[in-house]
């Protein structure tokens, strides 16, 4: 009887936070039409399995070193932690004023002046999609890569092709497909499970490396910069390489994608970004000192391994082959989970997008299955781009290293976009408070209505602050962020991201003033709030 009667409170609450989400999404103007069941602890799996900061520094550990050494990684690491942070926080108040799958581009809806509205918040659209379009294939392809790193570690005979990589991308990206759209418990299930893989192949792999890996001088550690990219000085070499770090901590807005998806979104999304930063920064700061620590002869490791030399230091370490192969392996499959969140998270952007009539063909786009209750056209539209895409890698895979770097370019440009919109109406006191805004309006930040603060919030001069270091970081980060890794340049070794994302803002802008003003009219009230 005491169980019975607990089942039915418990089910009385979740039907409480509902209404309750249905209400928040409603003053935003938009229907519910997805499933919520995500809670925290899946969320919060989701937000450091699309993160994957540790595993994701191991795999571009040698971009700090080459620019930057040593120190550079150490002190650069912390800087881009500090820098994401900040940014995040930013990013959690805004998800708090308006928990919708379309993030980005909503906000600045929202956030914009009037005049410029709809034609910002087109433009961070496409931004926020291209930029999760080339994270989703620059995660598959990084996956495919490493598998064929595993290869070249257990078959020496082995010598990889590019055609090899684009069937292992889609061989990763199908493994996503079949999460995503398979039923509508599976994916919260799933995240749940990787958080914990997640956290114990960290421990797995540094406790080995620590206790079989060569020691390294503290001294060396901390104070060695190099250059090796023949930059004119140090410290613009130091800048370069930081960007490394940097990627490792893109994809921070994936729970923000996600937000129609879960229980009480405006509190519960910012809560899991934050905890999933400091998690994911805290686990890659670790690795980062073990690395440094007990990494080795790196030249002997690029010899070794050329594409992915912390495979070899594992190697080095534990000098055995399946030892070695064996801590690959976590890295492999939490990269490979790092594409199902990612897949999950464009996806929802792409809908939302949809939704709103911002992409070509928008009204098939933004269907949702009856079945599941998830967006499965726009899965599908992910899919088949990121497919497309890999098979510019056969032909050239400079060429596709310059689309995928756009996943940087994009989606810190969206963020600095937004953030520099929040700083203006923040210090210009144009949002109202959230109690005030509870009982004085219907709806609420979206096109043309009244902007209100959040149950999250960063409050007074500490959030202006907060506000104003996001927005210096992120032109930082942006401004880098097109810098090739070395000073005198070929075609195989220039950054092409600039020329990626420049081709997307300009046609984004250029379609919207010929043929999408017509239907674009920035987030459109579906509902007339409560």
């Amino acid at each position: 009887m005491a169980d019975k009667q607990e089942t039915i409170e418990l089910g009385e609450i979740r039907n409480i936070d509902t209404n309750q989400d249905v209400a928040a999404l409603a003053r935003l103007g938009k229907k519910t039409v997805l499933k919520r069941k995500f809670g925290f602890l899946s969320i919060l799996g989701f937000s450091c399995t699309v993160l994957v900061t540790w595993e994701g520094f191991l795999i571009l550990f040698l971009v700090g070193l080459q620019n930057g050494g040593p120190a550079g990684v150490f002190y650069g690491y912390i800087i881009a932690w500090l820098g994401t942070t900040s940014v995040f926080a930013v990013l959690s108040e805004l998800v708090s004023m308006a928990p919708t799958s379309g993030g980005q581009y909503h906000w600045v809806a929202m956030l914009a002046p009037q005049r410029y509205q709809n034609v910002f918040s087109y433009v961070a659209g496409w931004l926020t999609v291209a930029g999760w379009q080339a994270t989703l294939a620059s995660s598959a392809y990084l996956t495919g890569s490493l598998i064929q790193g595993l290869l070249i570690l257990t078959q020496p005979n082995y010598v990889p092709q590019n055609w090899h990589a684009t069937l292992l991308f889609w061989a990763i990206i199908a493994f996503g497909v079949i999460i995503t759209t398979a039923s509508s418990w599976l994916l919260p299930k799933f995240e749940g499970l990787i958080l914990i893989i997640h956290v114990l192949g960290f421990f797995g792999i540094m406790i080995t490396l620590l206790t079989l890996g060569p020691h390294e001088n503290a001294k060396e550690v901390f104070t060695t910069f190099t250059n090796k990219g023949g930059w004119d000085s140090q410290g613009l070499s130091f800048c370069i390489g930081m960007m490394g770090t940097v990627y490792a901590f893109v994809g921070g807005d994936g729970a923000i994608h996600m937000a129609e998806e879960i229980r009480n979104a405006p509190v519960t999304v910012p809560r899991a970004i934050m905890a999933g930063i400091w998690i994911n920064g805290s686990l890659g700061f670790g690795m980062m000192l073990t690395m440094l620590f007990r990494s080795g002869d790196i030249d002997a490791a690029l010899a070794e391994n050329p594409s992915f030399p912390f495979i070899a230091i594992f190697h080095n370490a534990v000098q055995s082959v399946s030892g070695a192969a064996a801590m690959a392996a976590f890295v492999m499959i939490l990269s490979t989970c790092c594409a199902v969140g990612t897949l999950a998270s464009s996806s929802r952007v792409f809908w939302a997008f949809s939704r709103d009539r911002g992409l070509p063909g928008w009204r098939t786009l933004s269907k949702v299955s009856s079945r599941t209750s998830i967006p499965v056209n726009a899965v599908a539209a992910t899919t088949v781009i990121a497919c497309i895409l890999s098979f510019v890698n056969i032909g050239s895979a400079t060429a596709f290293n310059g689309v995928i770097s756009v996943a940087i370019a994009g989606i810190f440009c969206s963020y600095l976009l937004v953030a520099s919109l929040l700083l203006y109406r923040r210090t210009t006191g144009g949002i109202i408070s959230l109690s005030a805004s509870a009982s004085e309006v219907s709806l609420t930040n979206t096109t043309g209505k009244t902007l209100s603060w959040g149950p999250w919030r960063i409050p007074g001069i500490l959030g202006i602050v907060n506000n104003a270091f996001a927005c210096a970081y992120l032109c930082f980060v942006f401004f880098f962020t097109f810098w090739p890794s070395v000073k005198d340049i070929t075609p195989a070794t220039m950054n092409w991201s600039i020329l990626v994302t420049g081709f997307i803002t300009t046609f984004s802008a250029v379609y919207y003033m010929v043929r999408a003003r017509k239907t674009y009219k920035g987030p459109i009230i579906e509902v007339d709030g409560e």
